[in-house]
């Protein structure tokens, strides 16, 4: 057979697949904050719970260790990641850069219906903080979160909207080890005033908010982790 001939290389699409699955369900749970900094994701009891191989449970395993999500110790496994002071430091710095930008291009580019869809989503968001139990305060969480992403996906720019994806994936995790407890992980009346400066077309006025929206969370942040739980516990179903 010569070099022409030869027929390509397969590539197991279902292990694929089956891999950013697994990936999704538990950076979820990593970023709602069920899975605490430092659980162990064991590739074996990953595989188990989603009835996968262990190559399977592995390659979802890789993805969110270059995401930044998970760490992996030579010898020991895996881990989800525990940023250091330093780190959480370096996450919003990187995000005091981005958050601006991405205010001045939403002001550009958001529409009347775009508005509209942000307020739905601050008025779920709003239901979630006055609610009670874990389950409403998971999507608290994700709904903060979820308001940046948002921006980001209005300002067009899709390299941007990765950058933030892992940066609140980051910010999260952040969140989970040094936040103080009983207090909102995002400033929730801030992303009202927000909105509306970029309604306004008030740019510099809603980037200066943004900026000191994100000190006001940093703020917030000690040294002292929280308590998790396994990772059976953090991927069981919620009621």
């Amino acid at each position: 057979m010569t070099l022409q001939e030869k027929p390509p290389v397969s590539v197991d699409v279902s292990i694929e697949d089956r891999s950013l699955v697994i990936r999704e369900s538990l950076r979820n749970a990593i970023i709602d904050r069920r899975l605490a900094p430092g659980t162990k994701l064991s590739e074996a009891e990953v595989g188990a719970l989603f009835d996968v191989s262990r190559t399977v449970a592995r390659a979802a395993l890789q993805i969110l260790a270059f995401e930044g999500l998970v760490k992996t110790e030579r010898n020991r496994g895996a881990f989800v990641s525990t940023p250091s002071p330093e780190e959480a430091r370096q996450i919003f710095d990187a995000r005091r850069l981005i958050e601006p930008g991405i205010i001045a291009a939403a002001v550009e580019r958001i529409t009347p219906a775009d508005i509209a869809r942000f307020r739905e989503h601050l008025a779920e968001e709003e239901r979630y903080m006055n609610a009670r139990g874990p389950v409403a305060r998971r999507a608290e969480i994700k709904a903060s979160g979820d308001f940046h992403l948002m921006l980001a996906s209005v300002s067009g720019n899709v390299i941007l909207q990765r950058f933030m994806d892992e940066l609140v994936a980051r910010s999260s995790l952040v969140v989970a080890l040094y936040g103080r407890s009983g207090v909102s992980s995002c400033g929730h009346s801030e992303h009202f005033a927000i909105l509306d400066l970029i309604e306004q077309g008030k740019t510099q006025r809603a980037a200066d908010l943004m900026l000191h929206h994100l000190d006001h969370i940093e703020a917030d942040l000690d040294l002292q982790p929280k308590q998790g739980v396994s990772l059976k516990t953090a991927l069981a179903p919620l009621e």
